[in-house]
């Protein structure tokens, strides 16, 4: 859609709390872009990996994002970075999460809410007045871990002063849902006004809202506080489920492919879950 070609790329991250290399995907993705535009779909089911898998003949860099629900948000503040300060010209931002590997089955409480996906932008590097990123508001605070997280399971791998030590693995995730809605309905307001206000925009300045998709009630509850129309909030939580870090990109494809979001349109994009993490967006499309 960007009319790119994988040897355009000056960098790929890929935004995932779930990687099937606990050292990165991102490095390994090119091999498969070059897969995809090759129609081999042997390659493409042998290894889903990232960088290698595109195809390109040069070594950009690529690398992950560990943030969650908050991933893409954090991918297009280090994209932007990167564009502004390190000279790059076409960043990929991947939003990836396969969180049916993560949940407990037997626990209804969770298991149904979450599903697997994947989106991605490409962003671009332009002159001043073209610059389509017009704002960020990024926090995070630790002492909200307990509330939501897939935590290493310790009993299982004893002191760490033993030798050899067991072989890690991690728990289902574990969310304790009400006070995850208490700090998203509280914090992810406060942060869009702040990105607004760094924007010098307003929020009858946006034209869509579109929050990480984690529960209806949740973005409901936002836009009221935010007093956002309900025409203008994005919203595809019915299709799919939390899909963490994609949640945001699979959203704004579909919007853009209906014919909602149009290029010069103004977005508010706000990603929030475990960490905790949170972050806001002020976008300009296209």
């Amino acid at each position: 859609m960007a009319n790119v070609e994988p040897d355009d790329l000056d960098l790929i991250l890929l935004c995932t709390s779930t990687p099937e290399d606990i050292f990165g995907d991102a490095p390994k993705v090119l091999i498969l872009l070059d897969a995809y535009l090759n129609g081999n779909l042997f390659m493409l089911w042998q290894s889903c990996k990232v960088q290698r898998e595109l195809g390109c003949t040069k070594s950009q860099l690529a690398h992950d994002i560990t943030a969650a629900c908050s991933g893409f948000v954090l991918g297009l503040f280090s994209a932007s970075c990167y564009i502004k300060g390190g000279g790059f010209r076409n960043v990929l931002v991947i939003g990836a999460d396969v969180m049916s590997r993560f949940v407990d089955w037997t626990d209804r409480g969770t298991c149904i809410l979450f599903g697997d996906a994947a989106g991605a932008v490409v962003l671009q590097a332009c002159d001043a007045e073209e610059d389509g990123l017009l704002s960020f508001d990024l926090h995070s605070d630790g002492e909200g871990a307990r509330h939501l997280g897939a935590p290493i399971n310790d009993n299982e791998n004893g002191s760490v002063l033993e030798f050899p030590p067991n072989r890690p693995s991690y728990a289902c995730i574990q969310m304790n849902g009400k006070e995850v809605f208490r700090f998203a309905v509280r914090c992810v307001p406060q942060s869009i006004e702040s990105a607004l206000e760094k924007a010098g925009l307003t929020a009858s300045n946006i034209d869509w809202l579109l929050l990480h998709q984690a529960n209806q009630r949740i973005i409901d509850a936002v836009a009221t506080r935010l007093e956002f129309p309900p025409e203008k909030v994005i919203s595809n939580l019915a299709n799919y489920g939390n899909t963490s870090a994609a949640s945001i990109p699979l959203a704004l494809d579909e919007a853009v492919r209906s014919g909602k979001v149009k290029p010069g349109h103004t977005i508010t994009a706000a990603g929030f879950g475990a960490g905790l993490t949170w972050g806001s967006a002020v976008i300009r499309w296209g």
